[in-house]
Formats: structure tokens, C-alpha cells, sequence
């Protein structure tokens, strides 16, 4: 679909831009989203980088999963809703249809996916982070991403056991700060998730097709 892109310069960027990506035909897509250069453009006239985004479909079928992208501007949206229309493009059973909201969320979801990992384990993890990262920074608005594996997170962990990096952005400016969590923790939640998966944390993460730690955090007016 064509698309133009506004730039202060006042020049008008004409760009084709896919509303469906297949990640197992071009799996290039994957490096742009985890590098943050997806649906980047230069402006001609002056110069300027845009980083724009638009409402996607992502298709990971050898994952078994299909991504319906919301730009964070249209989170309201998705909530006002009421509904998910996304499952009835599903032709197999057994493909996962879920939503993902901004493009820093894809990216960590596609890590997430790329690991092997639960989706709303990752998320309840990130839950409990938050609720650290505002105890100790109360007035920031923080924003919690899975960036890897990373080996032995702490002294107490067997040498070469693994642990799950995450990276919070917003407690200073311009600065990314690392915690390191076990990955027994992950395996707890996980056995949590497994015996009792409608817990009161569980069932806030889920909204629909939508898993996020930010569906504790939405207005009240958006509930």
C-alpha cells in the first residue's frame, strides 16, 4: 500500500508500504524489527530519518504464530473495540493469533518467540520488575524489554546456568538500565501458569488476543 509520510521540511515521502510480512520467506524483516531500522526512511529533500509505524500483519508460521501490529497510537482503539476480528483470517488451528501493540513490543516479542519462551510468563515477569522499578523510581515512566539470554546472572547460579536480560528504559535519560533475572524464576511462573493459568495476575496480563504487562497499567476508562 502506498503511503506518504509528512516531513517538517514540507516535502512529502511516497513509500510502499506492506501490510502483510511473511518472516520465513524474508526473514530479513526480523533483523530490521530487532535493530529498530523496520519501515525507516530518509527524507530526499532534507535529509531527516522517519521512523514511522503502521498498522501490520506478521506471519511466523514455522513459530506458529500470526501478529496483528497496532501502532501504539491505536492501543485505545484496540481496547475500545470490545472485539478481535484477527482469528477469523486463521487457517490452521494450531497457528497462534495474537496481538501486539508498537513496534519496541514486536521486537521483544519476536525475541521472546526466538527463544523458545511463554509469552505471558515473560510478561508476568515484567509485571513484578515494573513493580520494583516503581517502588525505587516512583515519578518515571518506565518501559521493561526482553533483550536475551545472558549466562550466570548471579553468584549463587552454577557456572554457565542461564538467565533472562531485560533492559528498562526511562528511569534516566539517554541511559539503559540491565537486570538479569534466573531463569528458574521463568521456570516458576511457568509451573504457576501451568496449575493454576486463571490466576488474578495471569488473567490481567491477557486481554483478548493481547498479552502485555500493560494491560495492568491502562486508564480505567479503557477497562
Amino acid at each position: 500500500m502506498l503511503r506518504k509520510i509528512s516531513c517538517f521540511c514540507d516535502y512529502a515521502i511516497s513509500e510502499e508500504i506492506p501490510e502483510e510480512i511473511d518472516l520465513d520467506s524474508d526473514p530479513r524483516f526480523i533483523d530490521q524489527i530487532l535493530d529498530g531500522s523496520f519501515l525507516n526512511f530518509d527524507c530526499p529533500h532534507c535529509g531527516k530519518k522517519h521512523k514511522p509505524e503502521f498498522d501490520i500483519k506478521i506471519k511466523w508460521i514455522s513459530k506458529n504464530i500470526i501478529m496483528e501490529v497496532f501502532t501504539e497510537l491505536n492501543r485505545g482503539e484496540f481496547y475500545r473495540r470490545k472485539k478481535n476480528d484477527a482469528a477469523k483470517n486463521a487457517n490452521d488451528r494450531e497457528i497462534k493469533i495474537e496481538t501486539v501493540i508498537g513496534y519496541p513490543e514486536l521486537a521483544d516479542r519476536l525475541l521472546v518467540y526466538r527463544d523458545g519462551l511463554e509469552p505471558i510468563i515473560m510478561e508476568a515477569i515484567k509485571y513484578y520488575l515494573h513493580l520494583k522499578a516503581e517502588e525505587n523510581y516512583p515519578e518515571q515512566d518506565i518501559n521493561i524489554w526482553y533483550y536475551g539470554f545472558a549466562e550466570a546472572g548471579s553468584p549463587a547460579e552454577s557456572p554457565g546456568s542461564k538467565s533472562l536480560e531485560f533492559h528498562l528504559h526511562g528511569i534516566k535519560e539517554n541511559e539503559v538500565a540491565v537486570m538479569k533475572v534466573p531463569f528458574s524464576l521463568y521456570e516458576k511462573h511457568r509451573d504457576e501458569y501451568k496449575k493454576n493459568p486463571k490466576n488474578d495476575l495471569f488473567k490481567a496480563l491477557t486481554v483478548r488476543t493481547y498479552t502485555s504487562v500493560k494491560n495492568t497499567m491502562r486508564h480505567e476508562a479503557l477497562k
